[in-house]
């Protein structure tokens, strides 16, 4: 599978590449970093089988499965939190509002299975299932989406399986959200286990859309009135013209407080 992983910032440190690394950490910094450049196509990785003993009965089975994927988010989780942090840190910015995790429910991977044709089994669910286990992130504007993508997509650890642009593609209802699907190793006394994550990342306005969306389409499962889908449809247009006009607001705000900085610094200075 290839892909082209969206944009990666060109800033260097020390020898390594602006594709190596995403910012600096000698001398001054500041947020956002002053550009970015396209990536090229690269190949994807290749995702290890995920080995659960066949001498397990199927409740075992179950339960070492489900605590592999809960493992897996407590792991992604508390590489997005140094993430955040370390951004605060260095550019004193925050671009993750908040984030939330879950795993799937039995009735609903059984739901998901029947609804794809496949027979209810634990290797089914672990080889045609990306979402069992769930992260979404929450960010203020669409820049950062890209930007938390790439920081987990270049963790050593984390294996990128594929990925889903709704934000530049989004779909015909107007849904728009950008989705990771990536393994990353559980190290259990045995060795390493690669297990898959699904990570959604969006902006607030996308956030609270979705969950609108979630709502309707569970409530008439799947076939709403036509006039609910227009108007759904109307609402993800302002949501859109909403996170433009806020990131434009944002970074007026952004060069006020920088002329002000600069101002200081020339007065200091006579």
């Amino acid at each position: 599978m290839f892909l082209l992983l969206p944009y990666r910032f060109c800033a260097s440190i020390g020898g390594e590449t602006g594709a190596e690394r995403s910012f600096h950490r000698g001398g001054a910094c500041s947020w956002p970093p002053n550009c970015y450049q396209e990536q090229p196509i690269r190949k994807l990785k290749e995702r290890e089988p995920l080995n659960i003993p066949k001498t397990y009965d199927q409740l075992d089975q179950w339960k070492t499965v489900m605590f592999l994927y809960n493992s897996a988010l407590k792991a992604i989780n508390t590489k997005i939190e140094i993430l955040n942090n370390e951004f605060i840190h260095i550019y004193n910015y925050n671009p993750i509002e908040h984030v939330k995790s879950r795993l799937k429910t039995p009735e609903s991977i059984v739901k998901k299975l029947k609804n794809d044709g496949r027979e209810v089994t634990i290797p089914n669910m672990i080889d045609y299932l990306s979402d069992i286990a769930g992260i979404r992130i929450i960010c203020s504007f669409t820049s950062d989406i890209y930007l938390i993508a790439d920081m987990i997509a270049r963790q050593s650890d984390i294996t990128v399986l594929y990925i889903k642009d709704y934000i530049k593609n989004p779909k015909p209802n107007g849904y728009k959200s950008y989705h990771l699907v990536v393994t990353i190793p559980i190290y259990l006394s045995e060795g390493p286990i690669e297990t898959k994550v699904e990570i959604q990342i969006r902006t607030i306005a996308m956030d609270f859309w979705a969950s609108l969306e979630h709502k309707i389409y569970y409530k008439f499962e799947g076939h709403a009135p036509d006039y609910l889908e227009e108007e759904l449809k109307a609402c993800a247009d302002m949501v859109d013209m909403l996170d433009a006009k806020m990131f434009s607001l944002n970074e007026a705000i952004m060069k006020i407080s920088e002329d002000e900085k600069a101002a200081e610094t020339a007065a200091a200075k006579e």
